[in-house]
């Protein structure tokens, strides 16, 4: 059975180009993805870095805006920036002109970012395991932050993000601290109800995000909220972070029974040879994340040179796992993610240096997956 598609842009900008070229990109994207019948449209957050979504909220809005039915939303707010109040309250801003679409997305990166800015670089874990390949998935082994070959730049810009002192609640309680914000039970430590004006009441859909099975997994479960679990970012973890999540599932009253949906990394073209060569690049894009740069502008790669051995080993794991090919190529190994996952919903996010490639990519998996094209309003 095929299961809904949707999409997470990133809003890559590409050399030679703007952020505000960016941004219009991601607008039409949005647009293009509603009329091909994908579910959601979501949007990161990314600071100091060459990509357009560092405002995720405020561009959540624009988009809203440029669009009719197709749900809109973070993937995801990192708490660790942002106060549990300013977050409903712009949610609940949008949601009060555009009600019923909204994804509220909360992810626990910057608290992680506190605690590399707190504690230094964190140690590297031996090798656990070799890459394996589970039912026609790859499984490559975990990358963790500690091999990041320059943390300098990371721990400036986390410093900018906070105001001299302020320290980030716990992340279980800042999203507990949400969910009362919304249902209108918030108290104060001092024993104060106080109300979001607007967004109490909101019709929005809170999720968290995770890359491990720790503690989004586990509170996504017990919470009993739906989980987005980002095998785009983390491959090597994937199996550990959906079997948490459905390990610690509760029923709520916001969901019966866990939904999962999983991210891929996709580039897809008529034929593989195309789709490999606009894909050519993505190994450094991911390099200049993990060099401690952060994400650079995307190269053309008609003109940019090979990455070498050394660079390559350190990205291997997010290349090897990229879904690049035909529609039919790409389909299947989609399906074999769902497979092994159990999604309930495949997100997709595809980065190319020209944006047309990109439109054309989303075009023929929709095409490929049989989703509806949607009709947009006279």
């Amino acid at each position: 059975m095929t299961i809904p598609l949707s999409v997470l842009d990133l809003a890559p900008i590409s050399t030679g180009s703007t952020p505000q070229q960016a941004l219009r990109n991601s607008i039409d994207l949005a647009r293009h993805a509603e009329s091909l019948g994908y579910r959601r449209f979501w949007v990161a957050e990314h600071h100091f870095v060459r990509v357009a979504s560092a405002a995720p909220t405020t561009l959540i809005g624009l988009i809203a805006a440029a669009t009719e039915s197709i749900r809109v939303g973070s993937a995801a707010v990192q708490l660790g920036h942002h106060t549990s109040i300013s977050v409903v309250e712009a949610f609940g801003t949008i949601d009060a002109l555009y009600p019923g679409r909204l994804d509220l997305g909360l992810g626990r990166s910057g608290h992680r970012g506190e605690q590399i800015r707190s504690a230094g670089v964190p140690p590297v874990p031996a090798p656990e395991r070799p890459t394996q390949v589970r039912d026609g998935v790859v499984l490559p082994p975990p990358f963790f932050p500690g091999q990041l070959l320059d943390f300098s730049r990371v721990k400036a810009g986390l410093a900018a993000l906070h105001l001299p002192g302020a320290q980030p609640l716990p992340y279980t309680e800042q999203v507990e601290d949400i969910l009362a914000l919304l249902e209108g039970t918030y108290v104060s430590p001092d024993g104060v109800e106080l109300h979001a004006v607007p967004g109490e009441g909101a019709d929005v859909q809170p999720w968290l995000f995770g890359s491990s099975g720790g503690e989004s997994a586990q509170l996504a479960g017990r919470l009993g909220l739906p989980f987005a679990a980002n095998y785009h970012v983390s491959p090597g973890t994937i199996v550990e972070t959906v079997e948490a999540y459905r390990a610690a599932f509760r029923p709520s009253a916001r969901l019966p029974r866990p939904y999962l949906v999983v991210s891929a990394d996709v580039v897809v073209a008529e034929d593989d040879a195309t789709a490999q060569h606009l894909a050519s690049t993505y190994g450094h894009w991911v390099y200049s994340i993990r060099s401690g740069a952060g994400a650079a502008e995307y190269l053309d790669p008609d003109t940019a040179a090979p990455l070498s051995d050394q660079q390559r080993r350190l990205v291997d794991d997010r290349v090897t796992t990229q879904f690049v090919g035909s529609p039919a190529t790409v389909a299947e190994r989609l399906h074999a993610l769902r497979k092994l996952t159990g999604a309930d919903e495949i997100v997709v996010t595809s980065v190319t240096f020209d944006h047309r490639d990109r439109l054309n990519s989303h075009r023929l998996l929709a095409r490929e997956w049989g989703l509806t094209p949607q009709v947009r309003a006279a």
